[in-house]
């Protein structure tokens, strides 16, 4: 495999979905991507994908469509960091795709953009991962299919941190004291990523805190998280923290290229690194922050969604409930055979080889034992007011209270528009 070379963010990508009425509209991307014959139906369906990094992606969602006989799927892979525009915008038109991949938010669902798909899960349902249900549950019913599941935690260079003698951090001051002993001339101790976005949330776990509680109220706002605050702006400015790296957080040539001895990455990047560093790798969770906290994996992942408001509703249900239910070998060759990824199907998770050994198989116990996944009601107006806590409190140096006042108000706007 590769290493990763699309240049989109993975974390802002990850948190779309709000302002879909602010959108202009816009012509759909892109040329006729998908199969060339008629599916055997003379029906067509449009489904819209970002561009993965690893090599080989597109043309495994090709084939996959390819060889649906009920229709003629044409696949849209949208290149480069516009994939969240791009798809908002032309949900809007009449050009709007039958099915797309996207992460649960519940302005879709408010919206009626997105179909509740509990008929094509209801069979299947206890083969999934809870959590996975969970974040893709609104008023009980299920929207989307969860394709990938996603664990973010730290890589490091083993024998960099051997030679230094420093071991893996579990603490957000071991995480500083390691990254000025492993900080040299040409080598940054650590690696966060450039916008330092990625490790919003863990952060706010790590110090026992969360972003919202089970009543959709706030829970960041404590004194974990601005302990946290103040750790990570003595980290940023340290000098010991690999700022403005040619790639961000999710593509791993700052670790593999020798720019940084740790990095917070993701699963999917482990084969690109195991095939530039061989066995020396290892992985550590996000450090406990606080006594309180607790050390934390950020579960990202992928999932597809049917457009409720799309021409041809059944046909894109039938298709995703094929490919994404029926079709088990797609799905885990889709999981495992271009990156690492985690199946949300258990049955998969157990019997998937390349995850029963080595550092996969570290990376899911942490996934199982120190694992979050996303709250559907946490928006992205809500995540930008946090990244401006982030930009004002780490990077300005900004009062780590006011600055979670300033953003309690829009959360508290935010929440008080979705839950009353």
């Amino acid at each position: 495999m590769s290493a990763m070379s699309s240049k989109w963010d993975r974390r802002s990508v990850l948190r779309a979905g709000a302002g879909l009425a602010a959108l202009g509209s816009l012509a759909a991307c892109g040329g006729n991507n998908g199969r060339s014959g008629g599916g055997g139906s003379g029906k067509n369906l449009v489904q819209y994908f970002h561009a993965y990094g690893e090599t080989g992606t597109e043309q495994a969602i090709k084939r996959y469509a390819k060889a649906y006989d009920g229709a003629n799927v044409t696949t849209q892979w949208i290149t480069g960091s516009d994939f969240e525009s791009k798809l908002f915008a032309t949900l809007l038109t009449e050009n709007a795709p039958d099915v797309f991949e996207f992460h649960p938010q519940i302005q879709l669902v408010r919206s009626g953009q997105v179909e509740p798909l509990d008929d094509l899960i209801a069979p299947v349902k206890d083969d999934f991962n809870p959590a996975d249900i969970t974040s893709h549950t609104v008023d009980g019913k299920i929207y989307g299919v969860r394709m990938i599941d996603d664990p973010q935690f730290f890589f490091y260079r083993k024998s960099l941190l051997e030679k230094a003698g420093v071991e893996p951090p579990t603490t957000l001051d071991e995480l500083i004291e390691a990254a000025a002993k492993l900080t040299t001339g040409k080598v940054k101790g650590a690696f966060l990523g450039n916008d330092l976005h990625a490790v919003i949330s863990p952060m706010i776990w790590s110090a026992g805190a969360d972003t919202l509680d089970e009543k959709n109220g706030i829970a960041y706002h404590t004194e974990g998280v601005k302990e946290g605050l103040k750790k990570l702006r003595t980290l940023f400015t340290s000098g010991d923290l690999l700022l403005d790296a040619p790639a961000d957080y999710w593509d791993p040539s700052a670790l593999n290229q020798g720019l940084t001895a740790i990095q917070f990455c993701g699963m999917w990047a482990m084969p690109a690194m195991q095939q530039a560093l061989g066995d020396d790798i290892g992985i550590f969770p996000f450090p406990r922050v606080t006594d309180a906290g607790k050390q934390s994996v950020y579960n990202g992942g992928w999932s597809m969604f049917v457009n409720a408001k799309g021409r041809h509703v059944d046909l894109a249900k039938e298709y995703v409930k094929w490919l994404w239910i029926d079709q088990k070998n797609y799905q885990e060759d889709w999981a495992l055979s271009y990156g690492f990824h985690i199946p949300p199907r258990t049955s998969l998770a157990g019997s998937a080889d390349k995850l029963k050994t080595g550092l996969p198989a570290e990376g899911v116990r942490l996934f199982n034992e120190f694992g979050h996944f996303d709250n559907i009601g946490w928006t992205q107006s809500m995540i930008t007011a946090m990244e401006d806590v982030f930009a004002d409190c780490v990077r300005k140096d900004g009062d780590p209270e006011a600055a979670l006042d300033k953003a309690d108000k829009t959360v508290n706007r935010e929440l008080k528009k979705l839950f009353g």
